[in-house]
């Protein structure tokens, strides 16, 4: 059987640490993740301009999450919060490549930050700063450790994610300052925290386009096994 081949944006990162010049970077758990329910990793570096060429060649995309932000001009915002952080090659990249997508209703998955592109590229917009909009909001970067939960999440029944882990209520992990804000009529919420932010989106009219935003690469839950499998599976070719 041929493998479905997922493609995994990267993060990119400006000289030092790993290196003296500028380099990309993934976190394993991802690609162990997609490797684990049967899909074939491929990362993408970002080159906007090769975004359909990327498309020919893989049979699915996971939009990744990482420590940058999208600009409010991209979801009609004028102002900019002074926490937000811009990688404007990044997400020039990951909006061509997603849009892409999307026009090709090729399976996605949205993780973290990836979510958030993902919930704009769809029309939606984001919360820039959460601890200054959200009233009582709680610890979304959360002190503890990645591998294990900082809050529950509320799972909407009848949507595709509730139908993926079998599950209404999950403990996540939480490393985000930013939310989804409104969604567009194309999208539907599937997964609300104790304080009302928005933990997930998906689209309902297409082939498999979700979003959360937790870190289920880091695999704290069995159900969180459970979303990979359903995302490789959409992405095999008939």
């Amino acid at each position: 059987m041929t493998l479905p081949v997922i493609g995994i944006t990267v993060d990119s990162e400006e000289p030092g640490g790993y290196s003296k010049k500028p380099w990309y970077a993934l976190r394993q758990n991802y690609a162990e993740a997609v490797s684990a329910a049967g899909g074939l990793p491929m990362l993408l570096p970002h080159c906007a301009d090769r975004a359909e060429d990327y498309l020919d060649r893989i049979d699915g995309l996971l939009i990744s999450g990482g420590h940058f932000d999208v600009d409010p001009q991209l979801f009609g915002e004028a102002s900019r919060h002074p926490t937000v952080k811009l990688k404007s090659a990044r997400t020039a990249f990951e909006l061509a490549i997603t849009k892409g997508a999307l026009d090709r209703d090729m399976p996605v998955l949205g993780i973290c930050g990836g979510q958030q592109l993902l919930n704009v590229a769809l029309g939606g917009s984001l919360i820039q700063h959460i601890p200054d909009e959200v009233q009582g909001a709680l610890a979304h970067e959360q002190p503890n450790p990645r591998d294990e939960p900082g809050h529950d999440v509320a799972i909407t029944e009848g949507t595709l994610l509730h139908r993926v882990l079998g599950v209404t209520k999950l403990g996540v992990n939480s490393a985000h300052h930013q939310a989804a804000k409104a969604v567009s009529s194309a999208a539907v919420v599937n997964a609300v925290a104790p304080d009302g932010v928005i933990e997930g989106i998906e689209a309902p009219g297409r082939r498999f386009c979700l979003g959360v935003q937790w870190h289920p690469e880091y695999a704290i839950n069995p159900a969180e096994a459970r979303l990979f499998q359903a995302f490789v599976d959409a992405c095999r070719r008939d």
